[in-house]
């Protein structure tokens, strides 16, 4: 497989560390840990004249705490960040890493802007696995298999109920100002994905399903409805964040790319039919790639990820064979992990 530079990877890494010290520098008011569930969480805790507001920062990790500590210093480089942002994309592009266009590099700023994936939303599909270039240095072809003008975020529902906080302004109305409109459904007046009238481009909001049924789901963190989808659980648990390549950076959160791989093998087989044949053989080449790669780089998670999988019931391990049996090859690296 064709790997970036070490200049490239670490130019990328720069990028990632500067854009979550952006992040952590926006802070309106006092960094609060708080409990729930056996588990620490960050908000924002300010004023807005009388009234008290709080704002979700994430989950609480080392990393995270410690930009917290620094959050004043963080907001007097702020400009500078900024400018060195700016080169690095610049580099990264230069050595060859994929970028965003203009439409859909817009669309991720201003979901980035407005909180969604602060709020825990998830850039899933070929968008995500694009990014996987700067997680595992190595170079996606921007054929087929790294194209789309589908955007698809997903995002837990428990959380979205959980978090007691919203997206700075309603999705829909930021969609207008970028020429979406929203896509009718025959089943259900809920809107859950929007087309630019200029393009082809094509957001869905998508949640796991828990249910015998795949129905349509709200998100109240992100204003919108989803659709609901088995196995997605699996995708989205564990996110990690990543930088897209337009104008100085976008901050996204995607799914870990063992996961990513795994789930690629479950759903193509569930699309192997009809007309899901070519976005199947997408899944297989996806998947393909990415285990290759972590088999070489990262065989303990792509190991832990494949047993997580086979061990969640018959159905997981009927989609996951019926695949691995048209891909011999990726079946035995998956064996010798």
């Amino acid at each position: 497989m064709a790997r970036h530079s070490l200049i490239t990877n670490s130019a990328y890494l720069d990028l990632l560390r500067s854009l979550q010290d952006e992040q952590a520098s926006l802070l309106r008011g006092t960094p609060t840990r708080e409990m729930r569930n056996g588990r620490a969480y960050w908000y924002d805790i300010y004023r807005v004249g009388s009234s008290v507001r709080k704002s979700y920062i994430g989950e609480d990790t080392p990393e995270l705490a410690d930009r917290l500590q620094r959050t004043r210093e963080l907001v007097h480089d702020r400009q500078a960040r900024g400018r060195k942002r700016t080169e690095l994309v610049r580099t990264l592009r230069a050595g060859g890493m994929l970028g965003a266009d203009a439409s859909i590099g817009s669309l991720l700023s201003t979901l980035e802007r407005l909180g969604v994936f602060r709020l825990g939303g998830t850039l899933v599909g070929t968008q995500a696995f694009r990014l996987y270039e700067g997680e595992l240095g190595i170079r996606i072809p921007g054929d087929e298999l790294a194209q789309t003008m589908d955007v698809d975020i997903a995002q837990f529902e428990r959380l979205s109920l959980a978090l007691g906080d919203q997206v700075e302004e309603p999705l829909a109305a930021a969609f207008r100002t970028l020429d979406f409109e929203p896509v009718p459904t025959l089943r259900n007046r809920a809107v859950w994905k929007w087309r630019q009238t200029r393009s082809d481009l094509l957001v869905e909001f998508l949640t796991p399903s828990f249910r015998p049924e795949e129905d349509i789901r709200d998100l109240p963190a992100l204003g919108v409805a989803a659709k609901s989808l088995h196995f997605l659980n699996f995708l989205i648990a564990g996110p990690i964040k990543a930088a897209a390549l337009y104008r100085s950076g976008v901050l996204v959160q995607v799914p870990r790319p063992e996961r990513y791989a795994i789930h690629k093998l479950i759903v193509a087989d569930r699309r192997r039919a009809g007309p899901g044949q070519i976005k199947s053989r997408k899944d297989r080449a996806q998947a393909a790639l990415l285990i290759k790669t972590l088999a070489e780089d990262r065989p303990d998670e792509l190991r832990e990820a494949y047993a997580d999988a086979m061990e969640r019931g018959p159905q997981w391990r009927a989609h996951l064979g019926a695949t691995l049996e048209r891909m011999p090859e990726i079946a035995a690296k998956l064996a010798a992990t």
